[in-house]
């Protein structure tokens, strides 16, 4: 499994991923997906087993305090294997902020990590508890 930073070849298989989510915006208009996750702030990182985008991450970030998860996702059949923990790490490791927001629908993976509850979740480095 290779965790690394976003490519435009990278956008079908975060399409599919979006699809399998019933996320629609991404898939609507894959052209602005892929403004999206390569705009400056954003920091998009990919799972890639064999050449299979597994999941990604899409992360906002200022650079400085505040980054906010986006979207993530994993494909079903891969979750419960550690990859969106590395996902948030690798993301994480090179946005700049000092914690990560999101708002969630998978509350209990980010139960099991680092964090704080609020509407969201607020987490906190190291990640993985």
């Amino acid at each position: 499994m290779e965790y690394r930073p976003y490519e435009a070849d990278d956008l079908p298989g975060v399409l599919t991923l979006c699809e399998a989510e019933q996320w629609p915006s991404f898939p609507a208009d894959p052209a602005r997906a892929h403004r999206l996750l390569t705009n400056p702030g954003v920091t998009s990182y990919v799972a890639d087993d064999d050449d299979e985008v597994v999941g990604f991450i899409y992360l906002l970030s200022d650079g400085e305090i505040q980054a906010y998860i986006a979207l993530m996702a994993v494909s079903a059949a891969r979750r419960r294997r550690g990859i969106g923990t590395r996902l948030i790490e690798e993301a994480f490791a090179v946005c700049g902020a000092e914690r990560v927001d999101l708002l969630s629908a998978a509350d209990e993976f980010y139960e099991r990590l680092n964090h704080q509850r609020w509407v969201g979740f607020r987490l906190h480095p190291p990640f993985a508890t």
